[in-house]
């Protein structure tokens, strides 16, 4: 004959269920603060050349506010950029998120427009562009930057430092 388990061990066994169960509310509790804590990630800026790419949350973002003309400055003088060394007879591409498209975007060559205000996600322009003296280019290295917003309101700034490769 099969004996049922005595009272008081299943009596201790509810109350640690209960005291798990409480524990788990509070750990599910203190994530969900931790989330709410983080920030949102940027939108991101892709720049690929041949089979390299690599993408960058902004240097400058302001959620679809402008950001402060001396603010945007400051951002442009950033030295701790993302790196990318090629030949310049390669094509350079942008590519942004469409969130960054939908209020148009214009690509900088070290601090100065390069192109026109696009709401395109991606572009191409020839790698030769970034070292040539009539662009504003100067050296065998330039900054070049992802702006979102127009003249009169920008949003975001991503850059990217593009070196010349010794070929």
């Amino acid at each position: 004959m099969t004996s049922l388990p005595a009272a008081e061990p299943h009596m201790k066994s509810a109350t640690a269920g209960r005291r798990r169960a409480a524990a788990a509310v509070g750990v599910v509790a203190a994530g969900l603060l931790t989330l709410t804590a983080c920030e949102k990630p940027t939108p991101l800026a892709t720049i690929t050349v041949s089979d390299i790419s690599m993408n960058a949350e902004a240097v400058c973002y302001n959620d679809g506010k402008t950001i402060q003309a001396s603010d945007l400055q400051n951002c442009l003088k950033d030295k701790n950029l993302k790196a990318l060394t090629f030949d310049p007879d390669e094509t350079v591409r942008f590519g942004v998120d469409p969130e960054i498209a939908d209020k148009g975007w214009t690509i900088l060559l070290n601090g100065q427009p390069l192109t026109d205000s696009s709401k395109k996600t991606y572009r191409t322009i020839p790698g030769s562009v970034f070292f040539n003296q009539q662009y504003g280019a100067t050296g065998n290295s330039s900054t070049v930057s992802v702006v979102e917003g127009g003249d009169d309101k920008v949003t975001g700034l991503w850059s990217f430092k593009l070196n010349k490769s010794g070929s």
